[in-house]
């Protein structure tokens, strides 16, 4: 069943309803019906509120009606504060009144059992069919602190200041911890336009927020804490668009362990934990990926659309020099560039500075422009604003003398306000004397203030990553399609194909393979290698023998017709051996290629994300290294090149120590295929490996490969799906 109204408009009546109604309102102070209409009246929720209440009349000076359907007037909203065995019959009564939106907070559903589980998708189904829009169950609610939206228990939300910055969303799939970083968030001076609690996501997911945000022109800054994707696709779409409007998406992700691999028949499948797809997903949509609720807050207060970082060469301003050493080995540890100041730059700063101060980077003002001689600061700022090789100025320190009146402090602000360099102020946290009194007069002037506590210079290389992605992204990247033959000939549910079945696979789709024959006997064999030309490889062919060293059945550099011989009988006899069971095809003969660099690209059936396409260098890159990177597919030749770029050892494809670049675009002509490949047979194949795949100064070949079939089961499940 389709909703008629499947736009990011859809879920408005959540978040702005001009109507509550509060099912299971109370007169008792301590019950969750009475905390939730306090909270709506504390907020000063500007709609109207109805307390629904069988018996009372009246609730904390507000008329109560009986029922939902004894409302006089239409209802928006309703937020449900009765237990999990009320909610169906809740849901009849909304549909009756048609209401356009509902909060549950009752938990008791697909987190709790089978039975559970049932009823969720049951009401989700009638909510769908009744066009009315869930958040929830098991959820704390929302906040909507621009229209008093209160629409959660939580009360504690009430006891945080609400003079902070203001343009970030959050979206939360925990709700404890999601209220937890809305209190802190506004400690620290960010005050969440929404705050959302997504629960069990029974209707609206965390993407149809994000969706909603993106297209909301008040939030600059799209956040939340995510455990999981329930829609790929929407995020992916959002974040297209977020990355048009400039608007960053900043995700917690909890899960960086790989507990829950395990090991596949292929390499792929092996190395492709889920968490490290989700990076993949993330960096390659300019998600950004943060590691906890600090991260979140602080690149929110430096994030500027007018003012972002145009490179990472990064000049530190300290009157400590213990603090900007400390300072500059946190921005060399996260990406940032301690630049090395130009002989101009630094003869500039020495025409005010005195002799004990530091011209290097950090520039070491010394204790004296904290107390004595504070003009320092400004003296230094007007030289690195017209540095050419500095894109970021860090402040460790800021003068606590200076008021609104200062000229030297009037002076800064001009300075600082006429430059597109990106400046910050990352005081060390000192409780009520972190902050100068002039913060309030930094920050409106562009200037980032934030507490080190916050790791301000993490996020600071975050920001300047999204900067960079944002400068190179090719938002409407398309997929390059090609001529192909159809494999279903091939594709036997449930197998592991043999070496000459998965390199025909490759070879309808256009990706070079060594020449090969599989041969049954040993005259065969040796009539296929003086047919190919010596020197040749031996290898046998079975699905039930996938990795064929571990056999002993592979013989390599095979030159004369007696060697062809020897190993051809060895290959069996050790085939036989290893897997009695196994059907043998025979001895593949195929080409001995000349050596060149190996590269492993393999493909994957995600779960969650479809097919997802792996390379890495091969040998010990990637059997010892694991230095590989993932996309998802579709690929656009963009997304082709920055896999490549991604590898730790991507300088020895570029020609590392004088050797011979490779032919990087046949690499990435291969990616595309094997994209191509697993969207099309997306229901059929779960793994595929080429690997090796030998790449040279011109050309490539694949010198093996290995592709696993879906079962038959899943393939028409996927299918009927």
């Amino acid at each position: 069943m389709t909703r008629n109204v499947e736009s990011y408009e859809s879920i408005r009546p959540l978040l702005y309803p001009e109507s509550v109604a509060i099912l299971g309102a109370s007169e008792n102070k301590y019950k969750i019906g009475n905390i939730q209409l306090q909270a709506l009246i504390d907020g000063k929720f500007q709609g109207e509120i109805y307390p629904i209440h069988p018996k009372a009349e009246q609730i904390a000076g507000l008329k109560s009606y009986p029922s939902l359907t004894d409302v006089p007037n239409s209802i928006d909203l309703v937020i449900f504060c009765v237990a999990y065995d009320q909610i169906k019959n809740g849901l009849i009564a909304c549909a009756e009144k048609k209401v356009k939106a509902a909060i549950i907070f009752a938990s008791g559903f697909s987190e709790a059992g089978e039975e559970g589980k049932k009823l969720q998708l049951e009401l989700a189904e009638y909510a769908k069919l009744n066009n009315i829009r869930l958040l929830g169950p098991n959820c704390v609610g929302l906040v909507n602190t621009s229209n008093g939206l209160i629409g959660t228990f939580s009360s504690s939300v009430l006891d945080v200041p609400m003079s902070g910055k203001r343009g970030v969303g959050y979206v939360s799939q925990s709700g404890a911890f999601g209220v937890l970083t809305y209190m802190a968030a506004a400690q620290y001076g960010i005050n969440f336009n929404y705050f959302i609690s997504s629960g069990n996501e029974m209707d609206t997911t965390m993407e149809d927020y994000i969706d909603y945000m993106v297209h909301d022109d008040e939030i600059e800054v799209i956040s939340g804490y995510i455990e999981g994707a329930k829609n790929p696709e929407k995020l992916k779409q959002a974040a297209r668009k977020a990355l048009e409007k400039k608007k960053p998406i900043v995700l917690m992700k909890t899960g960086r362990s790989d507990a829950g691999s395990r090991a596949a028949a292929s390499h792929t499948g092996a190395l492709a934990g889920s968490d490290k797809i989700y990076d993949a997903f993330f960096r390659q949509h300019g998600i950004i990926r943060v590691e906890d609720a600090e991260d979140v807050i602080a690149f929110s207060k430096l994030f500027n659309p007018n003012r972002l970082p145009k490179g990472k060469n990064t000049a530190i301003i300290t009157s400590s020099g213990g603090r900007g050493i400390n300072e500059a080995d946190r921005c060399e540890a996260y990406g940032l560039n301690i630049v090395r100041l130009s002989d101009e730059t630094m003869a500039e700063m020495r025409k005010t500075l005195p002799d004990y101060a530091s011209v290097t980077n950090p520039i070491d003002l010394t204790a004296a422009a904290s107390f004595t001689n504070p003009e320092f600061f400004l003296d230094t700022l007007k030289v690195l604003v017209n540095s050419p090789e500095v894109d970021n100025i860090l402040l460790t320190e800021f003068p606590h003398s200076w008021d609104e009146h200062n000229e030297y402090f009037k002076e800064f602000i001009t300075v600082a306000k006429n430059s597109e360099k990106f400046i910050g102020f990352f005081p060390f946290p000192l409780g009520e004397i972190t902050y100068p009194q002039t913060t309030p007069i930094l920050i409106e002037n562009e200037i980032a203030v934030v507490s080190g506590a916050l790791n301000p210079v993490r996020a600071l290389s975050q920001l300047v990553e999204y900067s960079q992605f944002l400068n190179t992204v090719q938002t409407d990247g398309m997929e390059e399609r090609y001529e192909h033959e159809n494999i279903d000939d091939l594709l036997t549910p449930g197998a592991v194909l043999s070496e000459s079945e998965a390199s025909e696979v490759l070879a309808r789709y256009g990706i070079p393979i060594t020449k090969r024959y599989v041969t049954l006997s040993a005259e065969e064999a040796v009539e296929r290698a003086l047919q190919i030309g010596f020197p040749v490889v031996l290898k046998i062919d079975s699905q039930q023998i996938p990795h064929k060293t571990e056999a002993d059945a592979i013989r390599l550099n095979v030159s004369s017709e007696e060697e062809v011989k020897e190993a051809f009988m060895e290959i069996m006899k050790n085939a036989r051996n290893y897997n009695p069971a196994a059907v043998l095809n025979g001895v593949s003969v195929q080409e001995m290629l000349p050596q060149g660099t190996e590269v492993i690209i393999g493909a994957k059936n995600d779960e969650v994300f479809g097919p997802v396409i792996m390379a890495g260098l091969g040998g010990i890159f990637v059997e010892v290294f694991k230095d590989i990177a993932f996309k998802i597919a579709p690929l656009s030749r963009q997304d082709a090149g920055t896999l490549l770029d991604e590898l730790q050892a991507k300088a020895i494809l570029d020609g590392a120590r004088g050797q011979v670049a490779v032919d990087k675009e046949a690499i990435i002509d291969v990616l595309l295929r094997v994209s191509q490949l697993m969207l099309d047979y997306r229901d059929q194949i779960k793994e595929l490996d080429i690997n090796p795949l030998i790449v040279y100064e011109n050309g490539i070949k694949a010198a093996d490969a290995m592709l696993v079939v879906t079962e038959e089961s899943i393939k028409k499940e996927l299918i009927g799906g």
